[in-house]
């Protein structure tokens, strides 16, 4: 069966394959090298096309942020919200599939904030606001669910949630900057199950403990 051109297709499929072309030309070659050019000829565009749903460079990289990572972040909280059993097994699978997130196509954008926030703090303050504050929520939530329901230790949620993103980031930065000049391969599922497991066991209530 023939594919039908790009420009062909419905305009409502458009922002979504423009955005998949962001993406993929932003982990190559970062956020200051890449052109819109270079977008529009991945996404088998014009770049007058382009400019029809995305304004600038900075708007496109916005939305490529709200279409890929924070929805998995609504994701978490749906399925917070929605939680009726124990908090351990429930915070394991909001970790593990963070990891296997960043452990992807989508872990080149923390990758690209923290190499690249100094020469662009409007798009650094952007990923503070809508991504870092957002997943620090999610496991502020996670672990005072965890306390309230007396699973856990009395520890402070705000204080202790970062320790629950540091493995992402990890994660990340290593699949996306080191992994490929290294030997040592990561395998997320691994890091995800180890992760989920140090970190439970300093937090979950041993019996006896007061």
């Amino acid at each position: 069966m023939p594919v039908t051109p790009r420009w062909r297709r419905r305009k409502e499929a458009r922002p979504s394959e423009i955005v998949d072309a962001a993406l993929a030309a932003f982990a190559e070659r970062g956020y200051a090298a890449t052109r819109l050019d270079d977008v529009a000829e991945r996404a088998g565009i014009g770049k007058g096309t382009l400019y029809l749903y995305f304004s600038s460079k900075e708007e496109l990289f916005k939305a490529v942020v709200r279409q890929t990572l924070v929805p998995n972040l609504a994701a978490a909280e749906a399925r917070i919200a929605t939680a009726e059993g124990p908090t351990a097994p429930l915070l394991a699978g909001v970790v593990r599939g963070l990891i296997e997130m960043a452990a992807g196509p989508m872990g080149a954008i923390p990758k690209l904030i923290v190499g690249e926030a100094a020469n662009f703090p409007d798009l650094a303050r952007f990923y503070a606001d809508e991504v870092v504050a957002r997943g620090f929520g999610v496991f502020t939530q996670l672990i005072a669910r965890g306390v309230a329901r007396g699973e856990f230790r009395p520890v402070d949620p705000a204080t202790a949630a970062p320790l629950l993103a540091a493995p992402i980031l990890l994660t990340a930065l290593w699949k996306n900057a080191l992994e490929p000049h290294a030997t040592h391969r990561m395998d997320a599922a691994a890091l995800a199950s180890a992760a989920s497991d140090l970190l439970l066991h300093g937090l979950v209530r041993q019996e006896g403990a007061t």
